[in-house]
């Protein structure tokens, strides 16, 4: 029987995967002001991930904390799944696009708060448009955009400060 066998880069992309799940789980426990609205700390790893591995191990770690979160949080095909998901996707679209500039034009290259903020415009657009389409097809759900955005550019800065610490600290 053949046995399949991990490499160092399955392992480093299980356990970075494994740590965007804990803050994933952990942060599902805070409170929120308004649904749909959190700081989205474990997308520090995924920005992390990307400056430091590339953008196919940021789409694992980003994906796999999707899933598995999911699945430990009892919401795997829920709404709930289905918008982080939507927000995850769009996200990886996007610092797909952002990442890919910087390597064609090193003069855009965005660093850890660039990439961070792009990425929680693009989920909460993508969790919003999801929102909008399938669950509250109102157009008074569209007078919550300006909060959603404010959310996006106040969390992302946070988080991106956050990577670019952790990034200066895995320097050394």
């Amino acid at each position: 029987m053949p046995t399949l066998t991990a490499t160092r880069e399955d392992q480093r992309i299980a356990w970075l995967a494994a740590l965007a799940i804990t803050i994933h789980i952990a942060e599902s426990a805070l409170p929120s002001p308004l649904p749909g609205v959190k700081p989205g700390l474990a997308n520090v790893i995924t920005i992390v991930v990307l400056l430091r591995y590339g953008l196919a191990a940021a789409a694992w770690v980003a994906l796999l904390r999707v899933f598995a979160g999911s699945l430990l949080l009892g919401t795997f095909l829920s709404p709930a799944f289905m918008l982080s998901l939507s927000g995850a996707l769009a996200s990886l679209c996007a610092l797909a696009a952002g990442y890919g500039l910087g390597r064609a034009w090193p003069a855009a290259r965005l660093g850890a708060l660039g990439l961070s903020v792009l990425a929680a415009l693009a989920h909460m657009a993508g969790q919003f448009w999801l929102a909008y389409a399938w669950f509250i097809p109102h157009p008074g759900l569209f007078y919550l955009l300006p909060v959603f955005i404010t959310a996006a550019v106040i969390f992302g800065v946070l988080s991106g400060i956050i990577s670019h610490a952790m990034l200066k600290r895995l320097e050394v």
